[in-house]
């Protein structure tokens, strides 16, 4: 069995939880670049994950403040399966990953950073993605800035 560690995202874990979800708040502000907003939908958006597993992870959520699955309009699950299915062609083209995981978590115990507002992950995978710096150093190489890599993908969107 392989495993996957991130010990960089013990930041986030351990961080202050903002008071308000900050997919609302994303989407209610109209800083996009600020708040790492690629593309906004009818009913969903695109947004870069700030504690990446990856470059290029993104999450995919509805506008609407919903905690299940089940709470999703079929309109709404089409585009968010739809746009995720275009993100996914979007970093295929533009970062030409070798794979992909994507999920969605649900409650605390699996795993869920944001209870309340129901998002996709999509993390785009390369073969020896992973290495020793976790590991050794507690530090995961990124190589790029999440500012960078929303400028390069902002116009695909």
């Amino acid at each position: 069995m392989e495993n996957i560690w991130a010990p960089w995202r013990k930041e986030f874990i351990l961080s202050k939880k903002e008071e308000n979800c900050f997919f609302c708040t994303a989407i209610k502000d109209n800083q996009d670049r600020k708040n790492l907003v690629l593309y906004r939908g009818k009913e969903c958006f695109c947004i870069l994950n700030k504690y990446p597993y990856n470059s290029g992870h993104l999450m995919v959520a509805p506008k609407m403040h919903k905690d299940d699955l089940s709470k999703l309009s079929d309109s709404e699950m089409l585009e968010l399966l739809t746009l995720t299915r275009d993100v996914k062609d979007i970093l295929t083209k533009k970062l030409k990953p070798e794979g992909f995981n994507l999920g969605i978590n649900f409650g605390k115990v699996a795993g869920a950073g944001v209870e309340g507002h129901i998002h996709l992950h999509l993390v785009p995978r390369w073969k020896g993605d992973t290495n020793f710096m976790p590991v050794i150093a507690e530090t995961k190489v990124i190589p790029q800035s999440l500012e960078d890599l929303y400028l390069e993908l902002k116009d695909y969107f």
